[in-house]
């Protein structure tokens, strides 16, 4: 399956609008790619409001979308840390956001 490195944050419940919780961590594909898995999440695309992506089970709301090199995925509006997944943590510092004097740093 193919993988990514993305960043994604919680969008709905308790009025999380831009202030979700957030991550930077991989998510695998599904063949048709409208379907994405980030650990126990299988998120479907979604095409409304400030979400993209909502979770199948629970119907919770996400935003999904490639990590920026500077840092600022969050929202404008939003605020709060950031974690990185173990997994990914050196890909993100080194190649992502070209800082590799980063890599045991947990959040952006």
């Amino acid at each position: 399956m193919k993988s990514r490195i993305v960043y994604i944050e919680l969008k709905s419940g308790d009025g999380h609008n831009d202030r979700g919780p957030a991550r930077i961590g991989r998510v695998t594909f599904s063949k048709t790619g409208k379907t994405l898995r980030y650990h126990d999440l299988e998120l479907q695309r979604l095409n409304r409001g400030c979400a993209n992506f909502v979770e199948i089970n629970s119907g919770d709301e996400y935003w999904v979308s490639g990590p920026k090199k500077n840092g600022e995925d969050r929202h404008w509006a939003g605020g709060g840390p950031v974690e990185i997944d173990d997994d990914v943590r050196e890909e993100y510092w080194s190649q992502i956001r070209n800082l590799p004097d980063r890599v045991k740093d947990i959040v952006s």
